[in-house]
């Protein structure tokens, strides 16, 4: 299938390959990856300069940003809307190289924190209207294939992220790490803007009023599957993002891995990106549905045996490193195989209005999700064992949201 033939209508046709396309969206997405990721080997150091008295608040330099990215989704989608896809990620992508400049200066941890979530705010356009582009592209289960092949180039960047990360550090200090974010941003824009035309035509995009925001925003979330998206999301993003913020620490700490952290890590990246091949493989002939519901109770069981296993000291010791990296890996299979899903379930009903819905559930998972995780983190007592714990009982919530699904996906007919 070409990107001319994807669409549900006449749209403009695009200069880029399918296959262009997806590396480009990926790219995007590959902006908060790299400002997450790459940040992870340098919590240390950060805590040791800025924070040495409170060793887990560098933390939170993973959450501000993702707090300011969730709190900027709900401006991203909208504008784009109005104005188009192209210049407001261009735009956005410029505030996050501002916030990037202001944490390479910041003095203190609260300013930096402060810097990280306006490099937050600035993501959340690339994240949120690159889905957007994809959803004027495709639709339903098509989109999700699509979503899937992205993400599945795109967790080849945690993968290589901390060690990227740690050669930096060691050559240029952690600062200059927020100098490669702004080289990394400068690169993505290049790209969009004199490779991928403008997806949302000036026909179709819908005029800046509160009015319209309004009326955008009641229909978003009349629809029960959009709703039952951003529960599961947030319970989703939570756990991820809480295992994210823990997870240097416990290498550290409990495993005594610091160095090789970075291989770890990548390692389990690798693994984990294979989930993105099996959703996109799957995802056509059994469901959105079928596969999220199967992916959330399989990290049920799989965190409830591990806190288990490692609160009661059951894994002979040669095994208990092994066992962590499984269930850490587990974490990120899930998250390929849920969250490309639950965004085309939630945008199949609204194309008309795709950048105000994803912003909506974008915005309101990501937040929720930060709420969920800064306890989760902050909970570290020098064991996996709570982690895991919040993990199985977020899954589980997940579990039960989604049940509460429609049975049919919008817009598509039953499979035979």
């Amino acid at each position: 299938m070409t990107l001319e033939t994807a669409a549900e209508a006449p749209r403009a046709a695009p200069r880029l390959s399918q296959t262009e396309f997806i590396a480009l969206i990926a790219m995007l997405f590959a902006t908060i990856a790299f400002s997450i990721d790459s940040m992870l080997p340098a919590l240390p150091k950060i805590a040791q300069e800025l924070t040495p008295g409170n060793v887990n608040a560098a933390q939170l330099i993973i959450t501000s940003f993702v707090l300011g990215m969730g709190v900027g989704t709900f401006f991203a989608g909208p504008l784009s809307d109005a104005f188009g896809r192209k210049p407001v990620i261009i735009c956005g992508a410029i505030l996050y190289a501002a916030g990037a400049a202001a944490a390479w200066a910041a003095p203190s941890l609260e300013l930096l924190l402060i810097a990280r979530v306006v490099q937050g705010l600035g993501v959340s356009a690339p994240r949120i209207v690159s889905i957007a582009m994809v959803r004027d592209m495709f639709s339903g289960r098509e989109m999700a294939r699509v979503v899937s092949f992205a993400m599945m180039v795109f967790m080849l960047v945690p993968a290589v992220a901390p060690a990227a990360g740690s050669v930096i550090i060691h050559a240029f200090g952690w600062r200059s790490l927020f100098l490669a974010f702004v080289i990394f941003a400068a690169i993505a824009c290049l790209w969009l803007g004199l490779r991928q035309p403008e997806t949302l035509t000036a026909d179709r995009r819908r005029p800046l009023s509160l009015r319209g925001l309004t009326s955008a925003a009641r229909e978003t979330l009349s629809h029960r599957v959009i709703v039952v998206s951003i529960l599961t999301q947030a319970v989703i993003l939570g756990g991820l993002f809480g295992t994210l913020s823990s997870t240097q620490q416990v290498f550290d700490v409990t495993f005594g891995l610091a160095d090789t952290f970075p291989f770890w890590f990548a390692v389990i990246a690798l693994v984990a990106t294979t989930a993105n091949f099996v959703n996109a493989r799957l995802v056509v002939r059994k469901g959105m549905r079928w596969l999220i519901t199967r992916a959330l109770g399989a990290q049920v069981i799989l965190s409830i045996g591990s806190a288990v296993m490692m609160a009661f000291g059951l894994w002979p010791e040669a095994l208990t490193f092994p066992a962590y990296m499984v269930w850490t890996t587990g974490v990120f299979f899930m998250t390929g195989l849920t969250m490309g899903n639950l965004n085309a379930l939630a945008l199949e009903p609204v194309g008309h209005i795709a950048g105000m819905a994803a912003s909506l559930v974008g915005a309101f998972s990501t937040v929720a999700a930060v709420v969920l995780a800064v306890p989760i983190g902050l909970a570290f007592d020098g064991t996996p064992v709570p982690l895991m714990i919040a993990v199985s009982l977020l899954s589980a919530l997940g579990f039960g949201l989604m049940r509460l699904a429609p049975r049919r996906e919008a817009g598509i007919k039953p499979l035979a």
